[in-house]
């Protein structure tokens, strides 16, 4: 199978490419003979976003400085109740072959240790990177970890998810204009 052979799937079909497990959300045609993955992602914040752009912030992410969304709709909910006007805005995001995509599919000590770099500032070449979330609990373990009080399989223990988490990060100018915007809508608390 090469790398082309996932565009010829359809819609709720699923694929096996390496050990990443893709599944095809949606399809859209290109003189009738290619297709392209599409999926719907979900940002959540404070205010419609229909142009989104990467902010520099003191505040270090998982996977570094980038425009955050996620598959999973609840998720983007729960991301805007942190605020007063909590909104969701949702993109069409279109896989562009032509950037560079980490993929993360489980928590592994390379997920871990890309996650503490970029906790701690350093930087990656990547135009986009997908994966689990460490949410605060998971992080207070990771900084626990970094610090020495944790040893690695400590951590691991103690960092198995109760509910899935998904992440998406468009960390590069090419990577947001693979988003197109659909709509927004306010999360009633």
């Amino acid at each position: 199978m090469n790398r082309y052979s996932a565009f010829l799937l359809g819609c709720g079909q699923s694929l096996l490419y390496g050990s990443i497990v893709v599944v095809i959300k949606a399809t859209i045609s290109i003189n009738c003979s290619e297709r392209i993955r599409v999926l719907i992602v979900y940002h959540g914040g404070h205010c419609v976003i229909e142009k989104p752009e990467i902010r520099i912030s003191k505040n270090k992410k998982d996977f570094g400085h980038g425009f955050y969304c996620t598959e999973l709709q609840a998720q983007a909910d729960k991301w805007a109740k942190r605020f007063d006007t909590p909104i969701v805005s949702v993109y069409e995001y279109t896989l562009s072959t032509a950037l560079d995509l980490l993929k993360y599919d489980t928590i592994t000590d390379e997920w871990l240790d890309f996650i503490v770099d970029c906790r701690n500032g350093i930087p990656h070449e990547h135009a986009i990177v997908e994966g689990a979330m460490a949410n605060d609990q998971v992080w207070n373990y990771i900084a626990d970890f970094v610090s020495g009080v944790l040893t690695r399989e400590q951590f691991w223990v103690l960092a198995k998810f109760k509910h899935p988490t998904h992440q998406l990060a468009f960390c590069t100018s090419p990577a947001l204009n693979c988003l197109k915007y659909l709509k927004s809508y306010e999360v009633r608390i």
